[in-house]
């Protein structure tokens, strides 16, 4: 047998690999409010039938449905035709009607106080019934004007603050309209939670490569050393989609890409690229590096877009303003672009683009780090040293998780001729287990008490104080709505905010 010396006892382990320690469920109640609409359907309820298939679910666990359509034995229907479409692992219906058994639902109007007393009496009746007292996970899949109400209801019936057994409020994005009304929702909801029992959701801390991000960093001794301005050149963040808004007009209109992708998503995985190394791998010392991270950004140049009618995947499709239901006129941005500055001592200097947008050529979300060319070329032929590529490391988000870094290689044969070679690495071929989708395992962290993959209060009014000003400098017309063709990465100005840097985004 070979011995490696470098693995010796006590070496660190990837934290995100296996369960993390001493993070056992607890008995709980899932309490799902908008129970009946497209998220439930399409991601929770599927989410919830996988733990269950993998035996991730506390022996005493419940879930009651909420919402005002349907009976329960519709709501039952419902379930398991969701279930049944949606699941990654096919289902077992042994396994999907021993989680029935666990199914309560209650119809009513948020709205109304009546609710909220027929859920306490139903909490307290199904605790009896397990056994014994359960954690309450609110889980608010409904519209963002209902986050605070529900709150405040639920604290009304003595369900929030202070409660026993713990309660605890997980809320969807988007959190805020802008940085005002965020910091409005946070007071409305943190007057009835504590913050530590405020679970703020983005999906894509859920996603393997962007947990792996921190584990590449922290856990690799060959990158942390170079990840700074004296190694990396600039960075690149981009979430392209294909598709166009489908039937979300009456959100996306008033969202548009900046909303929808940039003040979240992505300013979450410029917070974790940024981001200092944290003392240790708890949710308060990462989210408090987040926080910092953020606190040090500021946007200095940014374009936008609307796409046109056009052609992807070979056929054509229509442009935004076409579209069902999309206001005449309409100057909602489906693509954005930022060059954002990260003014502290470990980025000055280093910029990084962030780009969103809709109906572009595929669709792809990748983190690119791009590292500083060699400070000197030894090669005599001109024309090897003009061929010399900088380094890049590409992790990607979707649809294929994994990581590839670009160095350069001499091809075969007598000449010497260099050629940038790709080294990769897929979540899919080199782990034998399934990749869980991003919802089990925010579901099993809320389950575990483990708040690390959400985002705290500050982060989520932080990444609001960047991109306010961009969508105030919009609205005063100070940026023009550029169009650009479905099916193309977007419009001259997008591509001129990094090219007048000398540099270019790389190609979908």
């Amino acid at each position: 047998m070979d011995d490696d010396p470098t693995d010796e006892p006590g070496e660190l382990e990837n934290p995100f690999a296996q369960d993390v320690p001493g993070g056992a469920v607890r008995p709980a109640t899932f309490v799902l409010f908008g129970a009946t609409g497209d998220l439930a359907a399409k991601k929770l309820l599927p989410a919830l039938y996988n733990l269950a298939a993998e035996d991730r679910l506390p022996d005493r666990f419940r879930v009651v449905g909420v919402a005002s359509s349907m009976q329960e034995h519709t709501f039952r229907e419902h379930m398991q035709a969701a279930v049944q479409a949606h699941s990654r692992s096919g289902v077992v219906q042994e396994v999907l009607d021993r989680l029935m058994d666990r199914v309560d639902f209650l119809q009513g109007d948020v709205n109304d106080p009546a609710l909220f007393e027929r859920l306490r009496q139903n909490l307290v009746d199904g605790d009896q019934a397990l056994g014994g007292p359960t954690r309450r996970l609110f889980y608010l899949a409904v519209a963002p004007r209902l986050f605070g109400p529900i709150a405040q209801a639920l604290d009304g019936v003595g369900l929030a603050r202070g409660s026993d057994p713990e309660s605890v409020l997980m809320i969807e994005k988007p959190f805020g309209h802008d940085l005002r009304s965020a910091e409005d929702l946070n007071r409305e909801v943190t007057a009835a939670f504590d913050e530590r029992d405020i679970l703020r959701l983005d999906h894509y801390l859920g996603k393997e490569t962007v947990q792996n991000l921190l584990v590449f960093r922290f856990a690799n001794g060959i990158f942390e050393p170079l990840w700074n301005r004296r190694y990396i050149d600039h960075v690149q963040i981009t979430a392209a989609e294909d598709l166009g808004i489908g039937g979300r007009a009456g959100y996306y209109d008033q969202a548009g890409a900046i909303r929808d992708i940039i003040q979240n998503h992505a300013m979450q995985l410029v917070a974790l690229t940024a981001m200092e190394p944290p003392a240790t791998f708890s949710a308060d010392e990462i989210r408090e590096e987040k926080a910092k991270a953020l606190r040090s950004i500021r946007c200095v140049r940014s374009a936008r877009g609307q796409y046109t009618a056009g052609h992807v995947d070979g056929g054509p499709v229509p442009g935004y303003l076409d579209e069902p239901d999309v206001p005449a006129g309409s100057q909602t941005d489906t693509l954005a672009a930022l060059k954002l500055e990260v003014n502290n001592w470990r980025w000055a200097g280093t910029p990084f683009y962030v780009r969103a947008g809709k109906r572009m050529p595929r669709r792809s979300t990748e983190i690119t780090i791009a590292f500083r060319p060699v400070p000197h070329k030894p090669f005599a032929d001109p024309r090897i040293s003009g061929s010399i590529r900088p380094n890049l490391l590409t992790l990607s988000i979707q649809p294929n998780e994994g990581a590839s870094l670009r160095i350069e290689a001499k091809a075969p044969g007598a000449e010497t001729e260099l050629r940038p070679v790709r080294m990769d690495f897929l979540y899919g071929e080199t782990f034998t287990r399934d990749t869980p989708e991003a919802y089990e395992r925010l579901l099993l962290d809320a389950l575990r008490g483990d708040a690390t993959l959400f985002t705290r209060a500050d982060e989520v009014e932080q990444a609001w104080r960047i991109v306010d000003p961009v969508i105030a400098a919009w609205e005063a017309g100070e940026v023009p709505l550029e169009p650009y063709e479905a099916g193309t990465p977007g419009p001259p100005s997008a591509d001129a905010l990094i090219r007048d840097d000398g540099r270019k985004w790389r190609r979908l």
